[in-house]
């Protein structure tokens, strides 16, 4: 990505609620040959994140939380199966699920309980690797919510409970495509519902810079991963849990700031009771 993109609180000009991981600041190309590589501190890009707005501040709607959020990983694309360095990454994100799930960044989230909804500890509760109708070089958002009805018929995935999460890895060079905009032009991750029942996060594969930040690919998949974890946790149905009408989600407020919990690189996330990205 050679310009540098501006994402706006809207995906296009429909009433879509904020619920991306925009891009980072443009930086130098990050070979892919770096896939599962850790990168110290010392290499990442210097650039500057999404800047905080001083207003920030994020109000209740009364729709539902994932008080004890139940994690399934899906991997779709013959690479997951077929490659070893893909498989290394695919068992490096579900070991990080396995741990950040019972770590100090689920803990901050408690904040935003309410009565009858307590935000506690999550689980990974299982894992897939589907090739079948893999994407080939683009999706869309509503395909992927049909493939996921698709897979509970038919039981290759489980039936969702209340605070199921699926998430959803794509493969590498395919764009995905969500309210007019799409993966690497647009946006690097995104969470979004199914009938108001079903919940699911969307990680396409950050063959980017826009979507690397500089970063290694796996702490680009942690750094997105946790960004899109934290902000179904508080606001499942977008807009409706907790947001912020001028500046979206949790994560949103604090896009590409970043800290180390547990071993695992991890995107910030606004606290309005410290009044800050924590």
């Amino acid at each position: 990505m050679a310009t540098k993109k501006t994402v706006s609180k809207k995906i296009n000009e429909s009433a879509e609620h904020i619920r991306i991981a925009p891009l980072h600041y443009p930086k130098p190309q990050v070979q892919l040959s770096e896939l599962g590589k850790d990168t110290e501190d010392s290499e990442l890009f210097q650039g500057h994140p999404h800047a905080i707005p001083s207003s920030a501040h994020l109000t209740y709607y009364g729709g539902p939380l994932l008080t004890n959020v139940k994690v399934y990983t899906i991997f779709w694309g013959k690479n997951w199966a077929g490659i070893a360095s893909y498989i290394k990454l695919k068992d490096k994100i579900n070991a990080f699920f396995k741990t950040i799930l019972v770590s100090p960044l689920i803990d901050q989230l408690h904040e935003y309980s309410v009565p009858g909804k307590t935000i506690g500890h999550g689980s990974l509760i299982g894992t897939k690797v589907i090739t079948a109708a893999a994407p080939g070089s683009s999706i869309t958002d509503t395909a992927i919510k049909a493939r996921i009805k698709s897979w509970i018929s038919a039981h290759t995935i489980p039936v969702p409970g209340s605070n199921t999460l699926y998430f959803v890895y794509t493969d590498i060079n395919v764009k995905v495509i969500m309210g007019g905009g799409g993966s690497c032009t647009s946006f690097c991750g995104y969470h979004n519902d199914i009938s108001k029942k079903i919940f699911y996060a969307v990680m396409p594969f950050p063959s980017c810079s826009g979507c690397l930040g500089g970063l290694s690919v796996f702490d680009a998949l942690t750094g997105t991963s946790s960004h899109e974890l934290c902000e179904a946790i508080t606001d499942p149905i977008p807009g409706k849990g907790w947001y912020d009408a001028a500046n979206g989600e949790i994560g949103d407020i604090c896009a590409w700031t970043f800290k180390t919990v547990s071993g695992y690189k991890v995107q910030k996330e606004w606290s309005n009771a410290a009044n800050a990205c924590i």
